[in-house]
């Protein structure tokens, strides 16, 4: 059964419309300046944890705006160009892995997340965030579980964070070929492991996160993250 185009562009704009509820409630309450916040690469087992902030403004829409990870790498890019095109302000943390592995996950996630808040200019005036509250920071806020997917301003900063984060580990491919940094962008695939069985960790590996460095007499441990969420 072929589509109906109408009935298709009627519930991509009404899936647009719940995205902006959140924002349109803060908006009634006084609020101008709504941030987004959110993050990618804290299951990696290599590379930076990499947080992005935005404000989109009033009556923004961007059609196919979604959850990073429910969009392919075209998707992301191209929507990535549209919100930096619009937005009010897009900022972005880094935290690097020697760092994380110095603290843990999630504190080195928590400080990428307030790096990208920080930056924002001009300052917002409120932030939804992705599942977390962001430390540091004299802002009301509001974490969201599954936020990404429930605001659109937090989906906006999923995908900057997510396609600047893929652009990073690109160029760590090009140092560390033998890893296939450019194909599974840190995350634990069985081709990852097998090139850590192999190779043994890069200095952008996590060597605190379970199996990167065996122990004796063992082979890496394709597992979850020893901190933090997968």
């Amino acid at each position: 059964m072929t589509p109906d185009p109408l009935a298709t562009l009627f519930a991509e704009l009404g899936r647009l419309r719940d995205l902006t509820l959140l924002e349109g409630e803060l908006y009634r309450r006084g609020f101008s300046r709504i941030a987004g916040v959110d993050e990618a690469g804290r299951g990696c087992l290599a590379g930076p944890v990499v947080a992005a902030s935005v404000i989109l403004p009033r009556g923004c829409v961007l059609p196919g705006l979604d959850d990073s990870k429910r969009l392919d790498a075209e998707a992301r890019e191209r929507l990535e160009r549209e919100i930096r095109r619009c937005a009010v302000a897009v900022a972005l943390g880094v935290v690097e892995a020697r760092d994380i592995d110095a603290a843990d996950i999630l504190r080195a996630s928590l400080e990428a997340m307030r790096r990208a808040v920080v930056c924002l200019a001009p300052a917002p005036q409120f932030l939804l965030v992705d599942a977390v509250r962001v430390p540091g920071v004299a802002i009301p806020q509001l974490p969201i579980i599954h936020g990404d997917a429930l605001s659109a301003s937090i989906a906006a900063a999923s995908i900057v964070a997510k396609v600047h984060r893929d652009a990073l580990l690109d160029t760590l491919a090009l140092r560390h070929p033998a890893y296939g940094f450019d194909q599974h962008k840190g995350y634990g695939t069985p081709e990852h492991w097998e090139a850590l069985r192999i190779c043994g960790p890069s200095p952008e590996h996590r060597l605190t996160f379970h199996g990167v460095v065996p122990e004796p007499g063992e082979g890496p441990n394709p597992g979850r993250p020893a901190r933090g969420r997968g």
